[in-house]
Protein backbone atom coordinates (compact mmCIF):
# COMPACT_ATOMS: atom_id res chain seq x y z
CA UNK A 1 0.00 0.00 0.00
CA UNK A 2 1.18 3.34 -1.09
CA UNK A 3 0.85 6.10 1.88
CA UNK A 4 0.79 9.08 0.17
CA UNK A 5 -2.16 7.30 -1.19
CA UNK A 6 -4.12 6.87 1.09
CA UNK A 7 -5.68 8.94 4.32
CA UNK A 8 -4.34 8.63 7.37
CA UNK A 9 -6.72 6.98 10.38
CA UNK A 10 -6.84 8.91 13.50
CA UNK A 11 -6.73 6.79 16.81
CA UNK A 12 -8.47 8.07 20.12
CA UNK A 13 -7.40 6.04 23.27
CA UNK A 14 -4.17 6.23 21.82
CA UNK A 15 -2.02 5.39 24.64
CA UNK A 16 -4.39 2.80 26.22
CA UNK A 17 -4.63 -1.13 26.38
CA UNK A 18 -5.91 -1.49 22.53
CA UNK A 19 -5.34 2.03 21.00
CA UNK A 20 -2.15 1.69 21.48
CA UNK A 21 -1.93 -1.99 19.23
CA UNK A 22 -4.37 -0.54 16.83
CA UNK A 23 -1.36 1.84 16.09
CA UNK A 24 1.22 -0.86 15.27
CA UNK A 25 -1.63 -3.05 13.60
CA UNK A 26 -2.23 0.08 11.35
CA UNK A 27 1.85 0.77 10.69
CA UNK A 28 2.11 -2.93 9.39
CA UNK A 29 -0.41 -2.50 7.34
CA UNK A 30 1.19 0.12 5.49
CA UNK A 31 -1.71 2.54 6.83
CA UNK A 32 -0.64 6.27 7.66
CA UNK A 33 -1.80 7.03 10.75
CA UNK A 34 -2.30 10.09 13.57
CA UNK A 35 -2.71 9.75 17.71
CA UNK A 36 -4.86 12.24 19.37
CA UNK A 37 -3.65 12.81 22.92
CA UNK A 38 -4.26 14.52 26.19
CA UNK A 39 -1.06 15.13 27.35
CA UNK A 40 2.39 16.20 24.97
CA UNK A 41 4.41 14.03 27.87
CA UNK A 42 2.50 10.68 26.53
CA UNK A 43 4.07 11.04 22.57
CA UNK A 44 7.47 9.87 23.67
CA UNK A 45 5.76 6.52 24.37
CA UNK A 46 4.58 6.41 20.96
CA UNK A 47 6.03 4.60 17.70
CA UNK A 48 8.24 6.80 15.75
CA UNK A 49 5.93 6.79 12.60
CA UNK A 50 3.04 7.95 14.41
CA UNK A 51 1.67 11.89 13.50
CA UNK A 52 0.81 12.65 16.71
CA UNK A 53 -1.95 15.22 17.24
CA UNK A 54 -2.88 17.01 21.64
CA UNK A 55 -6.94 17.07 21.51
CA UNK A 56 -9.27 16.32 24.26
CA UNK A 57 -13.00 14.63 23.70
CA UNK A 58 -14.13 17.14 26.37
CA UNK A 59 -13.17 20.12 24.11
CA UNK A 60 -14.85 19.05 20.67
CA UNK A 61 -12.91 22.15 19.07
CA UNK A 62 -9.26 20.77 19.92
CA UNK A 63 -10.09 17.89 17.32
CA UNK A 64 -10.28 19.74 14.52
CA UNK A 65 -6.51 19.44 13.79
CA UNK A 66 -6.44 16.03 14.15
CA UNK A 67 -9.24 15.60 11.79
CA UNK A 68 -8.22 17.68 8.79
CA UNK A 69 -7.66 15.18 5.82
CA UNK A 70 -8.40 11.96 7.82
CA UNK A 71 -10.31 9.12 6.20
CA UNK A 72 -11.49 6.84 9.11
CA UNK A 73 -11.55 7.11 12.86
CA UNK A 74 -11.11 4.54 15.78
CA UNK A 75 -13.20 5.94 18.47
CA UNK A 76 -12.36 5.19 22.11
CA UNK A 77 -14.75 7.23 24.53
CA UNK A 78 -12.88 8.14 27.27
CA UNK A 79 -14.40 11.13 28.60
CA UNK A 80 -18.03 12.19 30.45
CA UNK A 81 -21.21 12.17 28.31
CA UNK A 82 -21.93 15.71 28.09
CA UNK A 83 -19.69 16.38 24.50
CA UNK A 84 -20.18 13.14 23.00
CA UNK A 85 -22.66 14.92 20.34
CA UNK A 86 -20.51 17.79 19.75
CA UNK A 87 -18.06 15.34 18.84
CA UNK A 88 -19.78 13.28 16.96
CA UNK A 89 -21.02 16.09 15.04
CA UNK A 90 -17.26 16.52 14.26
CA UNK A 91 -16.23 13.64 13.48
CA UNK A 92 -19.14 13.30 10.80
CA UNK A 93 -18.17 16.56 9.07
CA UNK A 94 -14.40 15.42 8.60
CA UNK A 95 -14.43 11.68 7.75
CA UNK A 96 -16.28 8.72 6.12
CA UNK A 97 -16.04 6.24 8.42
CA UNK A 98 -15.71 5.52 12.05
CA UNK A 99 -14.62 2.41 14.15
CA UNK A 100 -16.62 2.54 17.94
CA UNK A 101 -14.95 0.03 20.87
CA UNK A 102 -18.22 -0.13 22.44
CA UNK A 103 -19.81 -3.31 24.89
CA UNK A 104 -21.90 -5.91 24.92
CA UNK A 105 -25.23 -4.34 25.94
CA UNK A 106 -27.18 -5.76 23.19
CA UNK A 107 -25.97 -9.02 23.30
CA UNK A 108 -28.84 -11.38 24.50
CA UNK A 109 -26.52 -13.48 27.55
CA UNK A 110 -27.38 -12.66 31.62
CA UNK A 111 -23.28 -11.58 32.05
CA UNK A 112 -24.22 -8.46 29.99
CA UNK A 113 -27.71 -7.00 30.94
CA UNK A 114 -26.65 -6.00 34.58
CA UNK A 115 -27.22 -1.83 35.20
CA UNK A 116 -23.80 -0.18 33.45
CA UNK A 117 -23.80 3.53 33.25
CA UNK A 118 -21.13 2.57 30.65
CA UNK A 119 -23.38 0.87 28.66
CA UNK A 120 -26.19 3.78 29.02
CA UNK A 121 -23.20 5.80 27.29
CA UNK A 122 -22.37 3.44 24.89
CA UNK A 123 -25.71 3.10 23.71
CA UNK A 124 -26.26 6.92 23.70
CA UNK A 125 -22.63 6.92 21.30
CA UNK A 126 -24.01 4.91 19.09
CA UNK A 127 -27.71 6.28 18.54
CA UNK A 128 -25.52 9.67 17.79
CA UNK A 129 -23.52 8.14 15.09
CA UNK A 130 -26.52 6.21 13.24
CA UNK A 131 -27.84 9.66 12.82
CA UNK A 132 -25.05 11.13 11.11
CA UNK A 133 -25.13 9.00 7.93
CA UNK A 134 -21.15 7.71 8.53
CA UNK A 135 -19.95 4.22 8.11
CA UNK A 136 -20.04 3.10 11.10
CA UNK A 137 -18.29 -0.28 12.56
CA UNK A 138 -19.30 -0.94 16.05
CA UNK A 139 -16.94 -3.53 18.49
CA UNK A 140 -18.53 -4.85 21.19
CA UNK A 141 -15.38 -7.00 22.91
CA UNK A 142 -16.43 -8.93 26.23
CA UNK A 143 -14.32 -9.61 29.26
CA UNK A 144 -10.81 -8.52 28.59
CA UNK A 145 -8.05 -11.16 29.38
CA UNK A 146 -5.67 -8.51 30.60
CA UNK A 147 -8.35 -7.38 32.96
CA UNK A 148 -6.75 -10.44 35.03
CA UNK A 149 -3.15 -8.05 35.17
CA UNK A 150 -5.42 -5.71 37.35
CA UNK A 151 -7.20 -7.78 39.28
CA UNK A 152 -5.25 -10.52 40.33
CA UNK A 153 -1.35 -9.89 39.33
CA UNK A 154 -0.65 -7.90 42.96
CA UNK A 155 -1.71 -11.68 44.62
CA UNK A 156 0.09 -13.80 42.46
CA UNK A 157 3.38 -11.76 42.43
CA UNK A 158 3.08 -11.75 45.99
CA UNK A 159 3.08 -15.19 46.33
CA UNK A 160 -0.86 -15.25 47.94
CA UNK A 161 -3.72 -16.93 47.17
CA UNK A 162 -6.04 -14.61 44.94
CA UNK A 163 -8.97 -13.89 46.80
CA UNK A 164 -12.28 -13.52 44.80
CA UNK A 165 -16.20 -13.47 44.61
CA UNK A 166 -18.06 -16.08 42.21
CA UNK A 167 -15.23 -17.96 41.10
CA UNK A 168 -17.75 -20.50 39.10
CA UNK A 169 -18.81 -17.22 36.94
CA UNK A 170 -18.04 -18.34 33.17
CA UNK A 171 -16.77 -15.78 30.68
CA UNK A 172 -14.66 -16.17 27.42
CA UNK A 173 -11.55 -13.77 27.87
CA UNK A 174 -10.74 -12.16 25.08
CA UNK A 175 -6.75 -11.15 23.89
CA UNK A 176 -6.50 -7.07 23.78
CA UNK A 177 -4.01 -7.66 20.64
CA UNK A 178 -7.39 -9.37 18.66
CA UNK A 179 -9.68 -6.51 19.60
CA UNK A 180 -6.71 -4.07 18.21
CA UNK A 181 -6.27 -6.18 15.18
CA UNK A 182 -9.75 -6.65 14.47
CA UNK A 183 -10.18 -2.77 14.82
CA UNK A 184 -7.34 -2.16 12.70
CA UNK A 185 -8.49 -4.15 9.78
CA UNK A 186 -12.08 -2.61 9.99
CA UNK A 187 -10.91 0.47 9.73
CA UNK A 188 -8.64 0.62 6.55
CA UNK A 189 -10.09 -2.43 4.57
CA UNK A 190 -13.69 -2.00 2.99
CA UNK A 191 -16.43 -4.60 3.72
CA UNK A 192 -17.23 -3.42 7.30
CA UNK A 193 -19.69 -0.43 7.22
CA UNK A 194 -22.64 -1.16 9.08
CA UNK A 195 -21.06 -4.12 11.25
CA UNK A 196 -21.66 -4.93 14.58
CA UNK A 197 -19.52 -7.77 16.23
CA UNK A 198 -19.30 -9.05 19.58
CA UNK A 199 -15.51 -10.01 20.38
CA UNK A 200 -14.76 -13.12 22.62
CA UNK A 201 -11.92 -15.56 23.16
CA UNK A 202 -12.86 -19.10 21.78
CA UNK A 203 -13.21 -20.80 24.91
CA UNK A 204 -15.75 -20.36 28.02
CA UNK A 205 -14.18 -20.77 31.69
CA UNK A 206 -14.96 -20.37 35.13
CA UNK A 207 -12.76 -17.77 37.19
CA UNK A 208 -11.54 -20.20 39.18
CA UNK A 209 -10.44 -22.07 35.86
CA UNK A 210 -8.82 -18.71 34.32
CA UNK A 211 -6.48 -18.76 37.79
CA UNK A 212 -5.44 -22.60 36.58
CA UNK A 213 -4.60 -21.37 33.44
CA UNK A 214 -2.46 -18.67 34.56
CA UNK A 215 -0.79 -20.88 36.88
CA UNK A 216 0.10 -23.06 34.64
CA UNK A 217 1.55 -21.05 32.03
CA UNK A 218 3.99 -19.88 35.48
CA UNK A 219 4.41 -23.32 36.09
CA UNK A 220 2.87 -22.91 39.55
CA UNK A 221 -0.25 -23.66 41.15
CA UNK A 222 -2.05 -19.92 42.05
CA UNK A 223 -4.40 -20.80 45.22
CA UNK A 224 -8.29 -19.65 45.24
CA UNK A 225 -9.85 -18.36 47.45
CA UNK A 226 -13.67 -17.39 47.61
CA UNK A 227 -14.86 -13.85 48.76
CA UNK A 228 -17.98 -12.78 49.44
CA UNK A 229 -19.91 -9.85 47.55
CA UNK A 230 -19.94 -8.02 50.83
CA UNK A 231 -16.17 -8.67 51.07
CA UNK A 232 -15.42 -7.25 47.66
CA UNK A 233 -17.67 -4.21 48.28
CA UNK A 234 -15.41 -3.50 50.96
CA UNK A 235 -12.03 -4.36 49.25
CA UNK A 236 -13.59 -1.74 46.38
CA UNK A 237 -14.57 0.64 48.53
CA UNK A 238 -12.55 4.25 47.41
CA UNK A 239 -11.11 2.88 44.10
CA UNK A 240 -13.61 1.85 42.01
CA UNK A 241 -17.10 3.50 41.87
CA UNK A 242 -20.33 1.52 43.19
CA UNK A 243 -21.95 1.13 40.08
CA UNK A 244 -18.82 -0.58 38.47
CA UNK A 245 -18.93 -2.99 41.57
CA UNK A 246 -22.54 -3.56 41.45
CA UNK A 247 -22.50 -3.94 37.80
CA UNK A 248 -19.75 -6.41 37.97
CA UNK A 249 -21.18 -8.57 40.98
CA UNK A 250 -24.40 -8.59 39.31
CA UNK A 251 -22.63 -9.81 36.43
CA UNK A 252 -20.82 -12.57 37.76
CA UNK A 253 -23.36 -14.01 39.93
CA UNK A 254 -25.75 -13.84 36.77
CA UNK A 255 -22.88 -16.16 35.03
CA UNK A 256 -22.58 -18.92 37.27
CA UNK A 257 -23.83 -21.61 35.44
CA UNK A 258 -24.35 -20.37 32.49
CA UNK A 259 -21.78 -21.14 29.74
CA UNK A 260 -20.17 -17.70 28.24
CA UNK A 261 -21.41 -16.44 25.45
CA UNK A 262 -18.78 -17.01 22.16
CA UNK A 263 -18.94 -15.64 18.37
CA UNK A 264 -16.55 -16.89 15.91
CA UNK A 265 -16.23 -12.30 14.44
CA UNK A 266 -12.15 -12.54 15.53
CA UNK A 267 -12.00 -15.42 13.89
CA UNK A 268 -14.01 -14.53 10.35
CA UNK A 269 -12.45 -10.74 10.26
CA UNK A 270 -8.97 -12.22 10.75
CA UNK A 271 -9.14 -15.18 9.19
CA UNK A 272 -7.51 -17.48 12.18
CA UNK A 273 -8.87 -18.01 15.47
CA UNK A 274 -8.74 -16.17 18.77
CA UNK A 275 -5.47 -16.34 20.58
CA UNK A 276 -7.15 -18.37 23.90
CA UNK A 277 -6.27 -17.15 27.67
CA UNK A 278 -3.14 -19.75 27.68
CA UNK A 279 -1.67 -17.69 24.55
CA UNK A 280 -2.12 -14.74 26.57
CA UNK A 281 -1.07 -15.94 30.43
CA UNK A 282 2.16 -17.17 28.31
CA UNK A 283 2.78 -14.40 26.91
CA UNK A 284 2.25 -12.32 29.80
CA UNK A 285 3.90 -14.17 32.11
CA UNK A 286 6.35 -11.49 33.46
CA UNK A 287 3.83 -9.21 34.79
CA UNK A 288 2.75 -11.94 36.87
CA UNK A 289 5.99 -12.85 38.68
CA UNK A 290 7.48 -9.15 38.33
CA UNK A 291 10.16 -10.20 36.19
Amino acid sequence: MNQTDTPPVLVTGATGRVGRVVLHELLDAGVPVRALIRRPEAAATLPAKVEVFAGDLTVPESLDPALKGVGAVFLVWTAPPRTAEAVIERLAAHVRRVVFLSSPHRTPHPFFQQPNPMAVLHGEIERLIATTGLEATILRPGMFASNALAWWAPAIRAGQAVRWPYGAAESAPVDDRDIAAVAARTLHQDGYAGGDYVLTGPESLTQAAQLDVIGDALGRRIAFEEMTPDAFRSLCEGTVPGSAVDMLLGAWSAAVGQPAYLTTAVADILGRPPRTLRQWAADHASAFTGG
